[in-house]
């Protein structure tokens, strides 16, 4: 059961701590206390564990403090939309808003290989009205052998050069709760000129001591990507052990599953389960075209294979883009076959718009 208290209430308060007291003599029932910050307004939810299924919603609501009391429908305790509860979700973080209504787009590097390429990425992010990107610090690689990234030596320049373009929001890939460590250390000694949301890559959708280290860290928002050869629903207990630990500010990410029915293309795509994601879950849902497609396939109407596929998640509803751009694709340390050109930027932000004008369309179709 959730009890969902009454806005900006605080804990401090008369109405507050009668209903705690109630909660404290619950027999064989635990509670926890999470704050979901909103675009507006702080929500502070109170879950219930154990035994709930003899207790009184009538009762629950009576509370003064209490707005709204849910029984808990599905498996995702924190992160699951649960019966009844048809609340619009998401977060706001460093000035840009995170939800299941709207649509950003970070494109970027997947590795970052120089100086020069990522201000070349930036620069060219702001000629188009883009606050959001991609940068691969740290990179975990299939083969021992291959560029792992350049860690914590390029967060400096990275975070300097997002501040000179105005890059609020930088997507970057964690391996260990060290990375954590040394990116909140890059942004103190830059004097924190962007904002950084980490990303758990599909490698380590069930490394579940890192899902908990990072979820224990609050300023920080999370994708997490869908693990490549597991179900949807073991990908979606992953992104409860980071909201179990405090961390609810969480995006989740399809980037395609593992399996040679998916050749030509590097991954067979995923993106049917955009809207599946968003029912299932108050999460706003991520895709990852790239990563879905691999190579610069073009179909004979001469448009990219990963043009189409992002267009099929944005007409399903996705709120997130995380698509690879280069200055020069031929000289990419990672992934270089699957980038996309700088010159090809303004195309695709059009063709995103389009398609997610359509998509609005559809809605209201359906209002």
């Amino acid at each position: 059961m959730i009890l969902i208290l009454k806005p900006n209430i605080s804990l401090e308060s008369r109405e507050y701590k009668r209903l705690e007291g109630h909660l404290q003599n619950l027999t064989n029932i635990e509670y926890r206390i999470h704050n979901v910050q909103g675009a507006e307004q702080t929500l502070t939810e109170i879950y219930l564990i154990g035994s709930t299924s003899a207790l009184s919603l009538d009762e629950m609501r009576s509370f003064q403090a209490v707005d709204k009391a849910v029984r808990i429908s599905q498996e995702y305790k924190v992160l699951g939309r649960h019966k009844d509860d048809s609340r619009s979700s998401g977060f706001s973080y460093n000035g840009v808003d995170f939800t299941q209504d709207n649509l950003n787009v970070f494109a970027g590097l997947c590795a970052v290989d120089s100086p020069e390429s990522v201000e070349a990425m930036m620069s060219a992010l702001k000629d188009h009205g883009q606050v959001c990107t991609r940068m691969g610090a740290y990179k975990p690689r299939t083969s021992a052998y291959s560029f792992q990234g350049h860690g914590k030596n390029c967060l400096p320049y990275v975070f300097e050069l997002a501040g000179k373009y105005g890059i609020k929001v930088i997507a970057m890939e964690v391996t260990h709760e060290s990375h954590v460590d040394e990116i909140n250390s890059a942004l103190d000694q830059t004097g924190r000129p962007t904002g950084v949301m980490l990303q758990i890559g599909t490698r380590n959708t069930q490394n579940f001591e890192l899902l908990k280290s990072v979820g224990r860290q609050q300023e920080f928002p999370v994708l997490l990507k869908r693990g490549f050869g597991i179900t949807l629903d073991e990908s979606l207990h992953a992104a409860e052990y980071l909201a179990s630990e405090g961390n609810q500010k969480v995006v989740f990410g399809l980037r395609g599953m593992k399996t040679n029915i998916g050749d030509p293309h590097r991954n067979m795509v995923d993106f049917a389960h955009v809207p599946v994601v968003k029912r299932l879950t108050r999460m706003p849902v991520c895709i990852d075209p790239s990563h879905s497609v691999g190579a610069r396939f073009r179909s004979p109407d001469n448009i990219l294979d990963v043009m189409n596929v992002t267009a099929q998640g944005v007409i399903a509803g996705a709120n997130m883009i995380l698509v690879d751009f280069h200055p020069d694709p031929n000289v990419a340390l990672v992934d270089g076959p699957q980038a996309l050109r700088m010159e090809e930027l303004p195309t695709f932000l059009e063709d995103v718009r389009i398609v997610r004008e359509a998509f609005e369309k559809r809605v209201d179709l359906f209002k």
